[in-house]
């Protein structure tokens, strides 16, 4: 069955597919496991009613796709945008279980998502609806089977609200149900600033592949030497080594 004929069909999963075709080619991979790999293993759709501040009840509609589950737990964040869709979760699931498996770790790929501009939301219908997407996912995910994590539209403090929702349904404190907690509820230093971090050393790598010095460049000088401590330059951007770099490159 080709992707375009699944539930995840949309522009970004058939994105993530060809990526995927193209490495399998070089590797030679059979059609049968080149098929079920690029396939997620499970698909959660949640329906959730919560009450507004209004009174009015609104229904907001949420995805769980749980990509690869044969390594370990899967791993992967919640994302709360108005342009959600199953399709990009599902290739966001996907494309985990690569970075996963490209640094070694025991985990496969997950992702989740609801469908709202989280900005439009008071903080208590914010925790309204975290607490209802964790209560309805529940039975699916657990420390040794999918532990999720933020993304795009929620922080800590909505997974401290997940974690305290899937505790009480438990019976029992769980924090290593989910990761990017307070650090007061066990989580790590450093998560906030990790993801900033990686963007920073992997400009690092990239511009010492081309050949690029970080101080010939306009906008991954202040970046790296802000975070990695690459040392300034008195090179001005508007030097001839600088204006030579096209930015699209970098």
């Amino acid at each position: 069955m080709s992707h375009h004929q699944t539930i995840y069909s949309s522009p970004v999963f058939q994105q993530a597919c060809h990526q995927f075709d193209a490495a399998a080619d070089i590797l030679g991979m059979e059609s049968g496991l080149r098929e079920r790999t690029k396939r997620p293993r499970r698909c959660v759709i949640v329906s959730m009613p919560v009450r507004m501040d209004s009174g009015k009840v609104e229904i907001y509609e949420g995805y769980r796709v749980q990509h690869n589950l044969s390594t370990g737990p899967a791993k992967g964040g919640i994302r709360f945008h108005q342009d959600v869709t199953l399709g990009e979760v599902a290739a966001l699931a996907m494309w985990m279980s690569w970075k996963c498996s490209l640094v070694g770790l025991p985990y496969g790929g997950a992702k989740g998502g609801v469908i709202v501009n989280a900005r439009d939301m008071s903080n208590t219908e914010l925790e309204r609806l975290s607490r209802r997407y964790m209560q309805e996912i529940t039975p699916f995910i657990g420390p040794k089977v999918d532990i999720p994590a933020p993304d795009v539209g929620t922080n800590a403090q909505v997974m401290a609200w997940m974690m305290d929702t899937y505790s009480n349904h438990k019976g029992y404190y769980e924090p290593g149900v989910i990761t990017g907690k307070p650090i007061s509820l066990g989580g790590s230093l450093g998560r906030t600033e990790a993801t900033g971090e990686g963007v920073a050393w992997f400009v690092k790598a990239y511009l010492e592949d081309m050949g690029i010095g970080v101080s010939a460049t306009s906008a991954a000088r202040p970046l790296a030497r802000s975070i990695i401590g690459v040392p300034k330059s008195p090179a001005s951007p508007t030097s001839p080594a600088a204006s030579t770099i096209p930015r699209a490159s970098i």
